[in-house]
């Protein structure tokens, strides 16, 4: 059910980002707590695809850098934990019947779809956790990352964050995907669906994502293509100091379209003998 208008909402929430002096009305506590809830609820997100390309909702932003300046300090507590926030931890989880692992943190304001599961992990306000994924221990979904149905991020792995600016687009990990322990993506990068990360790739917006599987090397940046399976790499670079390696994402194949997602992880990882 959501029957909001969602227009009348933004047009409110970006008028009080503009005017100072509107924030703390009423009208526009009204409009950022609807927006909240909504990216809770699942109702809205702050970036959506669209016409196969990613677009960014830059009020919704607005509203989560708003909600943090109309809320007070609050002391939480949970158990024999004490928390001291403006925001609040999510609650109703059996609705969905999401399985969080203590203690793991969901703010308010990040959605988990059905059948989520968290290990020891933080998911911070904003983000999307699509239905069936999982988020293995002490990861991190960075506000606003966008992590789509059927994804595994493995252990230690770090999502970055971004708020603003607000039309700055989120990392997102697109549906199917499997992030390798410890790896990093940040500055909106996207993994496109059912890619491999191995262990320890570190992907930047300015990363380069080099295909060495035909005769020729084939250069991406700020996205890794779907089915690619990718390890982490070095290629030299002349400084005025001399010849160094920097960091660089290798794909070195790709997942098998023949097989299902789970057989064909299970074959990339074992055929390219990536440590996940």
């Amino acid at each position: 059910m959501n029957d909001t208008n969602w227009s009348e909402i933004a047009a409110q929430t970006h008028l009080a980002w503009e005017r100072p002096e509107l924030r703390k009305e009423v009208d526009s506590v009204r409009a950022v707590g609807r927006t909240i809830q909504g990216l809770d609820r699942g109702e809205i997100r702050v970036a959506e695809k669209r016409d196969g390309a990613w677009v960014v909702n830059a009020w919704v932003k607005e509203a989560i850098l708003l909600y943090f300046v109309q809320r007070d300090m609050e002391v939480q507590e949970s158990g024999i934990f004490q928390y001291r926030d403006k925001i609040p931890l999510k609650r109703n989880l059996r609705e969905t019947q999401v399985r969080v692992v203590p203690p793991a943190t969901v703010r308010h304001g990040a959605f988990l779809g059905r059948d989520v599961i968290l290990m020891p992990s933080y998911v911070n306000i904003g983000a999307y956790v699509g239905e069936g994924s999982l988020i293995d221990t002490w990861a991190t979904v960075g506000s606003c990352a966008q992590v789509g149905k059927g994804v595994h991020i493995s252990g230690g792995v770090g999502l970055g964050g971004v708020l603003e600016p607000v039309q700055a687009s989120p990392v997102i990990i697109e549906d199917g995907a499997f992030v390798g322990s410890r790896c990093i993506v940040v500055e909106g990068v996207v993994v496109e669906e059912e890619a491999v990360l191995g262990a320890g790739v570190v992907l930047t917006a300015s990363t380069a994502v080099v295909d060495v599987t035909g005769s020729e090397p084939k250069e991406y940046r700020g996205r890794v293509p779907a089915r690619s399976v990718v390890i982490p790499g070095m290629r030299p670079k002349v400084f005025p100091a001399g010849t160094y390696p920097i960091p660089a994402a290798l794909i070195i194949g790709r997942r098998q379209e023949s097989t299902d997602r789970k057989t064909s992880l299970n074959e990339a990882l074992r055929q390219f003998g990536i440590p996940t």
